[in-house]
């Protein structure tokens, strides 16, 4: 492909379908590292930046070419808005992609909490067979249980259609928006549904009103028995607070994917903890839902080199000033 193509830079590697999409429209280059200096550098080339990264503001002002920031997924917190918007350059995601994937691990991960995994598999293997079934009794079902969502977009909608179709489960519900759910899903201000719901599901985006939503106080709020799944962000939990409750046995349990810091370094204390279930921001990745993501993310990408603006437009206030660095677009 010719050096006067258009480049996009990627911060992580495209599915291979995903790829050979966006082969003979542009160049795709992969960041060589995801710090903000290397990140604001390499950008500076780049008429697209596919994100799955945190970008610093500083690349917005540096990338003069930059038409588009196109997120490889839903959450917009890696992309600094108001610095795109200022710098006249569009920002668009690719919601709804991986939700059922997010869903299906919430559902997992709540089973393998219920049922005691992490306690019998490693009993099972060091301690024999024995060891590994006298937890059974203490194990629950899923059926029949109360499941309260925070956060009813399309993971918290999908979660909930899982839980009632597939197990059985009753659902309740909270949002920053109440009109976001379903009439057949009663609604909950967020003290009441801690309170009332025996799995406890954080879908809810980072915001200033989401941050530290589920503190200590709303922790010593919820059932002894009850779990807490969080497929959100890390910051959405006091986590101090998560781990006295964790550690006095003040809770059931708690499914983590998400951290304040990320990677978990290794001596965090809830990596000594038997009642969690720890996977690495890992809740929306699979190979299906990769697929999706980039395809999703590369088509965005087309549309705008074609002079179109994103399908799944985040900042449409910023059109008037891109229209005038792109005249043509």
């Amino acid at each position: 492909m010719s050096d006067n193509s258009p480049l996009v830079l990627s911060t992580h590697p495209l599915h291979p379908q995903a790829e050979a999409k966006l082969n003979g429209a542009a160049r795709l280059t992969i960041a060589s590292a995801l710090d903000a200096d290397t990140l604001a550098r390499e950008a500076e080339a780049a008429e697209i930046v596919i994100v799955r990264a945190p970008l610093p503001a500083s690349l917005f002002e540096r990338a003069t070419r930059l038409r588009a920031a196109v997120r490889h997924g839903a959450g917009l917190d890696m992309i600094p808005v108001e610095a795109a918007t200022a710098a006249g350059v569009l920002v668009a995601n690719v919601p709804g992609v991986n939700a059922r994937t997010v869903a299906e691990h919430v559902l997992f991960v709540a089973m393998a909490l219920l049922r005691r995994f992490r306690m019998v598999d490693r009993d099972l293997r060091q301690k024999g067979w024995l060891a590994g079934r006298a937890h059974a009794v203490a194990t629950n079902e899923l059926f029949g249980r109360t499941i309260g969502i925070v956060g009813m977009g399309n993971i918290g909608r999908t979660v909930a259609d899982i839980a009632t179709r597939g197990f059985g489960l009753d659902v309740i519900a909270n949002s920053r928006n109440p009109r976001s759910v379903p009439d057949t899903i009663p609604y909950r201000e967020i003290d009441a549904l801690v309170a009332e719901s025996d799995i406890v599901v954080l879908c809810c985006p980072l915001t200033d009103e989401t941050r530290g939503l589920i503190d200590a106080r709303r922790l010593a709020r919820m059932k002894r028995q009850a779990i807490l799944i969080n497929v959100a962000r890390g910051p959405v939990i006091d986590e101090a607070a998560l781990v006295a409750a964790l550690q006095k046995e003040r809770i059931g349990g708690a499914a983590l994917d998400v951290f304040d810091t990320q990677p978990l370094p290794a001596d965090h204390p809830l990596l000594a903890l038997d009642n969690v279930v720890l996977t690495p921001h890992m809740a929306g990745i699979t190979e299906e839902s990769m697929a999706r993501m980039g395809l999703g993310a590369v088509e965005e990408c087309l549309r705008v080199l074609a002079g179109e603006l994103p399908v799944n437009f985040c900042n449409p206030d910023v059109e008037p000033r891109y229209r005038s660095r792109f005249p043509r677009a």
